[in-house]
């Protein structure tokens, strides 16, 4: 059995989510009593990188703010990330700094040899290949840095709805709760940052669609790319999003949840927030982008991003994308149909996210 992403945490997140969340007959203990075993052994590593990585930020300049590709989940943010990562001029989470993120600059260095052994082939939520340099969402490593993260849900699906909101939308949190899980994302930031040798990061994570405010209060000066997809397919991808998370990850039973209405509901409340506050934003810091026409024509449409944001390089940086288009020229997306009972819920559900972008019914495969 493959190491569970928690192996990667430290010893009070660890504690913290088992504690309130493992009250369950169902808890699979022995999986965690593994995970606790590997926390244990890298914990005096851990606290030496603690120890030397606050010394380095004291030695660094200001980091500068990062470019955050935002979007609800299965709207594109994984393929605009893998383009605009190829860029030289940018830095972005690796693999190692997603499972190791106490570690990434010690003992993740030591072991990377080792660790990029265990990689899979491809992401198995859709078959997009991973490599030791593939960019990678940062919420795993959130989760294991911070109780507050979705993922934690995905772990303990008997509080999946509860971890869910408070993760997401911060309900029911204290104001400390939110202030340790914004200087956790600021010092995760940081190290990617030194272990990308000081580039600007590109940071894609779909739960900062939601936080737009809050990001741009962490780092002064951060712009956004928000990439939308048609909602009907949307609906579909996250079905088998959570199909494949939940057996794959999941440390109780989660056969109960209802996850259709679970969708819908998420999306609505999300999107609105993220409209509400991208609305805010000068010009020169949004982008908007549609993921069919990224498809289409990826090229000009990096170009746009560029333009619109006022970033520099796009001429040398053009034949670093247009190489990786063409390594995956052949991928074939995954097939689906979707039913008319759940094309009736997305549009009573997300009819004015239809409306705003003119999305239609998606033509069968």
């Amino acid at each position: 059995m493959s190491l569970h992403p928690l192996s990667g945490s430290n010893l009070s997140t660890l504690i913290h989510v088992v504690s309130r969340y493992s009250r369950s007959q169902d808890t699979q203990f022995a999986r965690i009593f593994a995970i606790a075993g590997v926390v244990l052994l890298r914990s005096p590593f851990s606290l030496i990188e603690r120890l030397t990585t606050a010394y380095r930020f004291q030695q660094q300049p200001t980091m500068p703010a990062p470019i955050f590709i935002i979007g609800h989940w299965r709207s594109g943010t994984t393929h605009l990330y893998n383009i605009l990562s190829k860029s030289p001029q940018f830095g972005y989470v690796s693999p190692l700094a997603v499972g190791l993120p106490w570690d990434i600059l010690g003992l993740g260095n030591i072991l990377q040899p080792l660790l990029e052994k265990t990689l899979p082939e491809q992401r198995f939520i859709d078959r997009i290949p991973v490599t030791p340099v593939s960019p990678q969402e940062d919420e795993i490593a959130i989760a294991n840095m911070s109780p507050l993260s979705y993922y934690h849900g995905i772990y303990f699906p008997q509080h999946f709805y509860d971890i869910f909101r408070r993760s997401i939308f911060f309900d029911g949190c204290q104001p400390q709760e939110i202030e340790n899980w914004q200087r956790t994302l600021v010092y995760f930031l940081q190290k990617i940052w030194l272990q990308q040798n000081r580039k600007p990061l590109l940071i894609k994570n779909p739960v900062y669609t939601a936080r737009v405010s809050m990001l741009r209060e962490l780092f002064p000066g951060a712009k956004f790319i928000h990439i939308y997809r048609n909602p009907y397919r949307v609906f579909h991808s996250m079905q088998n999003f959570y199909r494949k998370l939940f057996p794959e990850l999941a440390l109780q039973n989660f056969h109960h949840l209802e996850i259709d209405n679970w969708i819908l509901e998420t999306y609505s409340r999300m999107m609105n927030q993220c409209l509400e506050q991208t609305a805010k934003l000068p010009n020169e810091d949004l982008v908007e982008i549609r993921f069919e026409d990224l498809e289409a024509n990826p090229i000009s449409e990096l170009e746009r991003i560029y333009q619109t944001l006022q970033l520099d390089g796009f001429a040398e940086d053009k034949i670093y994308f247009q190489n990786y288009l063409d390594s995956v020229s052949n991928y074939q997306k995954n097939a689906y149909e979707m039913t008319p009972a759940a094309m009736e819920m997305v549009e009573s559900y997300w009819q004015p996210f239809l409306e705003r972008w003119q999305y239609r019914p998606p033509v069968p495969r």
